[in-house]
């Protein structure tokens, strides 16, 4: 959260691509260790009770909070939130999203989230299970990929520093 509390920073981590999706060469991606982009967010006074503002990807849009679940020390553990974006009176965008700390959700956390989603009038834009897809990934638990070659080579290439610099960049917002 910024100060005062009516913002915050999303750094947004990416590897990729995943094993599954790109089986020949996602350990000769340059990201798949890892890279940040940022998103950043803010309460708007005006705008409802639930709506958070987020810009990222050069443009600022709604965040629709649905649902959030705490565990039993009151801390956030999952979320779900709505995305919908129009321009001249024409959806262009729409996201839901379910969030979870856990790094991989069991069936029933996901048919949990899905009966909240549709509880909540979700599935005429997308919500139920049929609808829906998991992004394909390669577990953060799984570690770095240690290949001398490729890895060696980006490294050698500055790609890794070039990265972190961008991070930064988008974290500063560019100033």
């Amino acid at each position: 959260l910024t100060e005062g509390g009516e913002g915050w920073k999303d750094d947004f981590g990416i590897r990729g691509p995943s094993p599954k999706s790109s089986p020949r060469s996602w350990d000769k991606s340059p990201v798949a260790n890892g890279a940040h982009y940022f998103l950043f967010g803010r309460v708007d006074k005006n705008d409802p009770k639930g709506v958070l503002r987020e810009s990222g990807f050069g443009v600022e849009f709604p965040n629709y909070i649905v649902d959030v679940q705490k565990d039993a020390d009151g801390n956030y553990k999952e979320a779900i939130q709505f995305q919908c974006l129009e321009r001249g009176g024409v959806r262009v965008f729409e996201g839901i999203n379910f969030m979870s700390r856990n790094e991989v959700m069991t069936d029933e956390e996901m048919s949990a989230m899905h009966a909240r989603a549709a509880e909540a009038g979700m599935e005429k834009y997308g919500s139920a299970p049929e609808q829906m897809h998991t992004v394909e990934r390669r577990l953060k638990s799984q570690g770095d990929v240690d290949d001398g070659a490729w890895q060696g080579m980006w490294k050698s290439l500055g790609v890794d520093k070039l990265l972190e610099q961008l991070a930064v960049l988008i974290e500063d917002g560019g100033r």
